[in-house]
Formats: C-alpha cells, structure tokens, sequence
C-alpha cells in the first residue's frame, strides 16, 4: 500500500513498540492516530511523532468508541489498524489466579478482537484496508513463568489466523508481527524505558518490519513476520 496519506490508528502509542512505529510511519507520510492511556506521557509521544493523541484505554467500550469517532473526526476514515496495545504478567503454574488471566486477557486478546471487529467493518465496507496485530515470540513457544502472558499471545495468534481466512475476501490484510525481546518499557510499572543495548532489538526494529509489511503491494500480504535480534549474547 502506498503509506503517502494513509489513514492509520495506532493503539498503545505512547512508549516503546508503538511510539516507533507512528514515529516512521508519520515519517513516510501517513496520517496517524494514536491512543495511550496516560495523557502527559501521550502528549509527549505525539510531540516527538507528529501523530495525533487521543487518551484511551482500548479495555474500555466508551474509550473504544470515542476513538473511532476520533479517527473519523481526524482522519476521514481508516486504512490500517496496528493493535499494539498490550500488557504482560509473570507467573508460574503456582501463582496463577483468574483475576491475573481476566487483566491480561481483557488487553492482550478481548480488546483487540473488539478493536479489530470495528475496523473490520470498515474495511469491508471500502474492500480494502490491514490489520496488524503486534504479539510475540511467546505466541509461537511456550516458557517457564508465561502461562498467561504466552496463552494470551497464542490466542492472539489464533485470532489472526481467522481474521485471515475471513477477511481475505474483502481485501483486507490481516498480519502478525512476533517480536522477541525489545529493549521497552514493556512490563516496567514506572513506564520507563530500558536502556538500549547494541546487540539486543530496538522498537525501531519492530517499526521497521510494520512499515515493510505495509508496503507490499496490496495483491499480497505476509500472514506473519517474526523478528530475532541477530546475536543477543
């Protein structure tokens, strides 16, 4: 797709993984929307990207919907919904409880599949348009201490394989980008960012492949991308 004036929300913009993304995309012209859930934090995220903001929590059907008709209001319509929003949990078999399984999968899995579901309507309507959802690694193995966070990652997965096979018909690209571990604020209470180590992935990688995958022609697209840093020892 051409990314010169394509309408583009973005969930979970105001750190890491997200932020970069608007970042590049923005850069190669795009209109971009982000939510982000701490407005001080998203204000400055769309200073240093030059998307717009919009403070929403995606778990949350009002902010959900105040932010579609904020992607109307803004942008005109929508061509690209990236679901980047997304929160982790550490637990062993041991510790898990319902209440830490709810938490995430209410981020991780419910709430793209209902921010996916609007945009999908949308797309069919025009017969065109691209999901992206942003999992992991984890959703292609298993580890110790991921229960939730994996079987989260690997619903995720599963979703996008049935948005695949549903969607295609319609012209509309469903795809999944699988990190490994990126240098972010993922998992981090106080929302800082870790500091970059030169062997290790940077959002910037992550950005990259998103706007790669974006890029190809619309007669095709890349069901799953998966991104390892070259030598993280």
């Amino acid at each position: 797709m051409q990314l010169k004036g394509a309408r583009i929300l973005i969930t979970g913009g105001s750190l890491g993984i997200g932020k970069a993304t608007a970042k590049k995309l923005v850069e190669a012209g795009a209109a971009v929307l982000m939510t982000g859930r701490q407005e001080e934090r998203l204000a400055k995220a769309a200073h240093e990207t030059g998307a717009f903001p919009i403070v929403a929590d995606v778990t949350l059907a009002a902010d959900r919907q105040r932010t579609f008709d904020e992607v109307q209001k803004k942008l005109g319509g929508l061509d690209v919904l990236v679901n980047n929003a997304g929160i982790g949990a550490g637990a062993t078999l041991s510790e898990v409880t319902l209440e830490k399984f709810e938490e995430v999968f209410l981020t991780n899995v419910f709430s793209a599949a209902l921010m996916a579901q609007t945009a999908a309507e949308l797309f069919k309507a025009q017969n065109s348009g691209a999901i992206i959802n942003v999992a992991s690694t984890a959703a292609l193995k298993g580890y110790e201490g991921g229960t939730i966070y994996a079987a989260s990652k690997f619903a995720l997965r599963g979703m996008t394989q049935c948005w695949q096979a549903e969607l295609r018909k319609h012209n509309v690209r469903v795809m999944e980008i699988n990190p490994s571990l990126v240098t972010t604020a993922f998992g981090n209470p106080q929302g800082i960012e870790r500091t970059e180590e030169a062997n290790k992935l940077r959002s910037e990688e992550i950005a990259h492949a998103i706007k790669s995958m974006l890029e190809m022609d619309n007669r095709g697209f890349v069901p799953e991308l998966t991104v390892w840093a070259t030598n993280p020892w």
